[in-house]
């Protein structure tokens, strides 16, 4: 089968139906498919050419993020709860959309189904973007005949789990930027400000206080040997990146460390717990069987500690335990999670109770957050100011004891 030419963006200049100048953009496999397009159209084209505007940073060239993902799913189940039927829904949704790689994904998928293929089959193809657990819930929409529904859930559940990450991200970023903030101001008075107070002090002719002299040799250290720090900080980062992607085992146990940072490793418990419900409810809200259900949810529940628990409750409840005693004997479910599940599995109403167990940690999550940043404003004042003020009260010390010397 041959390979499909992949979309491209050209400009045009032309004359519409009423004979009045217009200008826009087309999406064609060629500038001939594009000027027949566009006739087709009712526009007689004047100019025609490759849209030479999508720079190297352009929202064209940059990758796809689960954001975007998000985002097409939410148009796709809006149109089609509007009645718009699968291929034109494909169609509009394509038009719409800035990044270039995701236009092509959707006019392929289009092309796919157009040619025989379902919806959740096309989708399959490109795994990096529509994952196993995407992929199951389009097909039991499909096979329930129920895709607009099962589109709206998949893009709530998307939105929220973004959300959720964006949380933890913030919560992550700005201690981080503390740090980096700090270091980088101290290395700047390190190798550029400390050597010119210690030419100004080698004429004091007086031994200088012990806390201005371990400075300096900090100072002199860092001067030589700061290309030596700044490679190993890089290549150190780069080797950790590699491990993390190629060892499963060293990811774990990143994972499994984060949880013990105090108040981060809180926030991150009750993001999983979070997830862990989240992802349950919508699976198990499609028809997904429980154990299938607990399979994927493992895998989104985004920390190796939960991911491990979660396939133990899934081993307990295929060998007859109910969904409360599988969870309760991995010990690391808060109580309360335990006992909403356990009123859901009673009342029958398991989907509800998971809903409302997710929304009480997202909110948990977002509460926790804002607090953190709130409390780590004054820690970063206190951070920069023992690295920034207790250098510079290194060098001033023996300007205070010059009194003395004269």
């Amino acid at each position: 089968m041959a390979k499909e030419a992949k979309l491209q963006t050209f400009v045009w200049k032309g004359k519409d139906k009423q004979g009045n100048s217009s200008k826009g953009k087309v999406d064609a496999e060629s500038l001939q498919l594009a000027k027949a397009q566009l006739r087709k159209q009712g526009i007689i084209p004047a100019k025609v050419a490759k849209d030479r505007g999508a720079g190297l940073f352009s929202d064209k060239n940059k990758p796809i993020k689960p954001v975007d993902i998000a985002f097409f799913t939410r148009q796709m189940a809006t149109m089609l709860k509007s009645g718009v039927p699968l291929l034109q829904a494909l169609e509009i949704t394509a038009g719409g959309i800035e990044k270039q790689k995701l236009k092509d994904i959707v006019y392929t998928i289009k092309n796919d189904i157009n040619s025989g293929l379902d919806f959740s089959t096309a989708l399959t193809k490109y795994p990096d973007h529509f994952d196993d657990l995407y992929c199951n819930l389009v097909n039991a929409g499909e096979q329930s005949g129920a895709l607009e529904q099962m589109l709206d859930r998949i893009a709530t559940y998307k939105e929220k789990l973004e959300s959720l990450k964006a949380k933890i991200k913030k919560a992550l970023t700005y201690p981080s930027a503390v740090i980096v903030v700090g270091i980088v101001v101290s290395a700047i008075l390190l190798v550029k400000v400390v050597p010119q107070f210690e030419s100004v002090f080698s004429s004091f002719g007086a031994d200088l206080p012990a806390f201005t002299q371990f400075v300096i040799g900090l100072s002199e250290t860092a001067q030589e040997w700061w290309w030596v720090v700044l490679i190993t900080a890089v290549l150190g980062g780069f080797l950790f990146k590699k491990a993390m992607a190629r060892s499963q085992k060293f990811s774990d146990n990143v994972d499994k460390a984060m949880l013990k940072i105090p108040v981060i490793g809180k926030i991150l418990e009750e993001a999983a717990v979070a997830r862990f419900a989240r992802t349950l409810s919508t699976t198990f809200a499609a028809g997904v069987p429980l154990v299938n259900a607990l399979e994927s949810t493992a895998g989104a529940c985004g920390n190796a500690l939960y991911r491990d628990a979660i396939l133990q409750i899934r081993n307990g409840v295929s060998t007859g335990q109910s969904l409360q005693n599988a969870i309760t004997m991995t010990g690391i479910f808060p109580n309360m999670t335990v006992q909403m599940v356990a009123i859901g599995e009673e009342a029958g109403s398991l989907e509800m109770m998971l809903d409302k167990i997710a929304d009480f940690y997202e909110e948990q999550v977002d509460n926790a957050v804002d607090n953190l940043s709130s409390l780590l404003e004054p820690l970063i004042m206190v951070v920069l100011g023992v690295l920034v003020g207790g250098l510079v009260i290194a060098m001033y010390l023996p300007i205070f004891q010059l009194g003395n010397v004269v």
